[in-house]
């Protein structure tokens, strides 16, 4: 028998702030998180804008000595899974930790801590690279730290499915739980990819927007969108059985009750034009969770203010959703924090229970001119208040990977 799987605790480190409650009151205060880049010098680069987190010192959770041997996007990892785990209340003495685990997503890693060490090499020679250097690198790190952190010896790994990587870590982690392998879970994603060669990777691909404006920079839908911008933090949920949740009286936030990923197995980056590995994805979430496109009220688009994407995206909805695509509401919060990459789907999960529990609809920002191919509901400017019964989250990733989920709210 399939077990209910409850959302009972949230950590968030985003471009619009440092904890759950102060990205969610800057998501109902449209409030960007995009400005100029302060991470290295842009004087050579075309691409001028990010979102940073700000104003986070980390020496508050952290020795000098961590900080040194861990990468930023372990840190924020981290961070994230200590705010999740305080904010459910969890007693980790009374844990079942052989039944515990952690899955966290992340596109890039640890590509900071490459740029360092390459520097190292050629500028002192290959003993001066640190013996810490290959775990600081490693994707899986970010889950390990935190397993090592918390004590979860259940299954514990890492999603690397680039831009998919943080959605795909939660509907992993729920089918963990809904099959009966796992008790809890702590999944999601980080990213800590606003470095100097990220950057320039991302921009010989024509990939990042290149102005000035940060109110005409992540413009998801818009006529006039021309690339995405980069952002970084981490997102992580805890996610209980519904049995064990009540056992020890935790508060639930929603539920998680579809999932669904495929691949387009067309191209490197371009994804499918039909929208149809998209449209996919979400068809198997709403099988997963048992109910018709007519169901889901809000969905909070992967969005990411490319060409490419936004239309794609678009036609996937209405692959999926027929007719009752011109019904549902879909906004794009990258509008407000730029694009996480392997972050993004686990943040703007956080965001979906959000909606559900406070029956607000978040704007797409900064909308100007219509564009005929994005022709849905996009929620453009201001946000609405509504009562949301299921949303849906979609994350798209370069390799062709597509992932969505639907939450539900919590109604006792």
């Amino acid at each position: 028998m399939k077990k209910r799987v409850v959302i009972t605790g949230m950590g968030v480190l985003s471009p619009i702030g440092n904890t759950v409650e102060e990205t969610w009151q800057s998501i109902q205060n449209q409030v960007c998180g995009i400005d100029e880049i302060t991470h290295f010098d842009t004087t050579d680069y075309k691409v001028k804008l990010a979102g940073e987190v700000k104003n986070l010192d980390m020496e508050e959770y952290f020795t000098k000595r961590e900080l040194k041997f861990n990468d930023r996007f372990t840190q924020f990892a981290r961070v994230a899974a200590k705010q999740a785990i305080e904010d459910a209340q969890l007693d980790l003495e009374k844990v079942n930790k052989d039944r515990f685990g952690v899955i966290v997503g992340s596109g890039i890693g640890g590509v900071e801590s490459i740029e360092k060490a390459e520097q190292s090499l050629l500028n002192r020679g290959p003993s001066k690279v640190s013996p810490y250097f290959i775990p600081m690198t490693l994707i899986n790190l970010a889950a390990g730290s935190v397993a090592i952190d918390l004590g979860a010896n259940g299954h514990v790994s890492s999603i690397v499915t680039a831009c998919a990587a943080g959605t795909n870590a939660i509907g992993e982690a729920f089918h963990k739980i809904r099959d009966g392998y796992e008790d809890m879970m702590l999944a999601g994603g980080s990213e800590a990819s606003i470095t100097p060669l990220s950057v320039a990777g991302f921009a010989s691909m024509k990939a990042l927007h290149t102005g000035t404006d940060k109110n005409r920079a992540s413009i998801p839908f818009d006529q006039e969108r021309s690339g995405f911008v980069m952002g970084e933090g981490a997102a992580l949920l805890v996610l209980e059985s519904l049995e064990h949740a009540l056992s020890r009286g935790a508060k639930i936030y929603g539920e998680v009750v579809g999932y669904g990923a495929t691949c387009d197995a067309y191209h490197i980056t371009a994804p499918l034009s039909d929208g149809s590995g998209g449209g996919k994805a979400m068809i198997n979430a709403m099988k997963d969770a048992g109910i018709e496109p007519s169901n889901i009220d809000y969905i909070n688009a992967h969005g990411t203010s490319t060409p490419l994407n936004d239309k794609t995206e678009t036609a996937a909805v209405k692959y999926a959703f027929g007719e009752a695509a011109k019904h549902v509401a879909m906004s794009s919060t990258k509008s407000y924090t730029g694009h996480l990459l392997g972050a993004s789907g686990a943040l703007e999960s956080v965001i979906c229970i959000k909606a559900l529990e406070d029956g607000y609809i978040p704007a797409t920002l900064h909308y100007q001119i219509k564009d005929e191919d994005c022709d849905l509901d996009i929620v453009p400017n201001d946000g609405r208040y509504q009562d949301i019964h299921y949303a849906m989250n979609n994350s798209l990733g370069f390799g062709g990977h597509n992932a969505s989920l639907i939450f539900k709210k919590w109604e006792d």
